[in-house]
């Protein structure tokens, strides 16, 4: 059994979609950061750095916090989603790191200063919102040749859909990035995934 510690976020639904997709048995733990819940001394001392999503494996003894590394656990102890072979496996690796040091900042702080800042700094909006959709692009050529980002389906595409899939909260479009905008749609269908995004 997995106990999932996680909010509505799109790093908290990586986790859970890929506990979907790997069909592992989990208990939902709600930490709601509109709460200040991930400050609690009881979390801080599963997640030191006091983010959402982190997992303890009841069946192994071992604590995982960081999106990309729980993905990345969840893979190996399943077999699934993560490919052996090393070119593969690096290719899907890349994309994950590319996920974690560009999409989830960039689009974060696009979230930020445009839905949540107290003040609205236009300089700020642009400069995100301007990366978010160099990103999109990248993306968008990724999959021009390829029907998942890595090729087959993979830890890198459940990365990067909760991200991407927030596009109209953030007030952007896909009709540029016709690739992206097809990839985005193959994921919504997929019933873990609806699931997973459905948590908690």
């Amino acid at each position: 059994m997995i106990d999932l510690y996680t909010f509505t976020t799109p790093n908290g639904r990586k986790a859970s979609i890929m506990l979907e997709e790997v069909a592992l048995p989990y208990t939902v733990h709600k930490i709601d950061i509109t709460k200040q819940e991930q400050f609690t001394p009881k979390y801080i001392a599963i997640n030191p750095n006091s983010k959402i999503p982190a997992i303890v494996d009841q069946e192994t003894g071992i604590t995982v916090f960081e999106s990309g590394a729980i993905l990345i656990y969840l893979a190996e102890k399943t077999s699934k989603l993560l490919p052996k072979e090393p070119k593969n496996r690096f290719q899907v690796i890349e994309w994950l790191m590319f996920q974690m040091g560009g999409v989830g900042p960039m689009f974060g702080q696009l979230n930020h200063f445009k839905k949540f800042a107290s003040e609205k700094i236009p300089y700020a909006i642009e400069r995100y919102e301007k990366e978010t959709l160099r990103i999109y692009s990248v993306l968008d050529k990724q999959l021009a040749d390829n029907e998942f980002i890595a090729g087959d389906y993979s830890i890198a595409d459940i990365a990067t859909y909760p991200w991407v899939a927030i596009y109209e909260m953030q007030g952007l479009t896909l009709d540029n990035h016709p690739n992206l905008h097809r990839w985005v749609e193959t994921l919504q269908q997929r019933p873990a995934v609806q699931r997973g995004m459905n948590v908690p």
